[in-house]
């Protein structure tokens, strides 16, 4: 009886052990690579832009801002190159490009420093010259748009709406961004709203839109009114 119990003992702790391991494993298996398409941005985006160009696949800026012409480079290096073409930069074609990819049990902080990057490049583009408040404010419009039902429910969805805003189109929005615009962007992103949740700014000097002056106001900052 005792080698018995024995047996069995040695059975279940063999057994814990293989459960454990396979877990291990599952849980690698399981992490995605961190991919990058059309919409995203940041530091890998400009390092996967500087390749590209480097090679002669890409000759538009390298601002960090992964649009159509991004997408077709990727492609065109991904025909070349005898990977899947989708034109977007997954583990394979990091890996072709030579960029070492992140798994997303770690992109945490990977997605916030894109997205922060983002929203400081629209706050820049839609609100240099404001007072640091008034940049924030613009920041808080953008995020609280993503939680209403009206608009896109991401941050570059809500950036690149069309006819949200004028500045992707002006060229406003591929200038240098401010220093401050990036802090402003940290702000609001952490969630400081001095709008008290508008969703809507426009510059009353400026804006020739009827249907804006009939919002709601909730505050004036700086040159931009700010309505729900």
């Amino acid at each position: 009886m005792k080698k018995y119990k024995r047996i069995l003992a040695q059975l279940a702790i063999l057994f814990i052990v293989n459960a454990f391991i396979i877990g291990i494993f599952q849980t690698v298996n399981t992490a995605q690579a961190v991919s990058y398409r059309r919409g995203s941005s940041g530091q890998t985006v400009m390092t996967i832009q500087k390749k590209l160009k480097n090679w002669g696949y890409y000759d538009g800026g390298v601002d960090g801002i992964y649009g159509s012409r991004t997408e077709a480079a990727v492609k065109w290096f991904q025909r070349k190159n005898g990977l899947k073409v989708d034109g977007i930069c997954g583990d394979q074609t990091l890996k072709a490009l030579g960029i070492m990819s992140v798994s997303s049990s770690g992109s945490g902080s990977s997605g916030r420093d894109n997205d922060i990057y983002l929203l400081s490049r629209i706050i820049s583009a839609e609100a240099r010259g404001e007072p640091f408040v008034g940049q924030v404010a613009v920041g808080a419009v953008i995020m609280n748009r993503i939680d209403h039902p009206s608009f896109p429910n991401t941050l570059a969805g809500v950036i690149y709406q069309p006819g949200a805003f004028s500045a992707i189109n002006d060229g406003q929005f591929d200038q240098p961004i401010a220093d401050s615009a990036f802090s402003a962007a940290q702000q609001a992103f952490d969630g400081w709203d001095p709008t008290g949740g508008a969703i809507y700014y426009y510059n009353p000097a400026k804006s020739t839109n009827q249907w804006i002056f009939s919002r709601p106001v909730v505050t004036t900052i700086g040159s931009h009114v700010f309505a729900k």
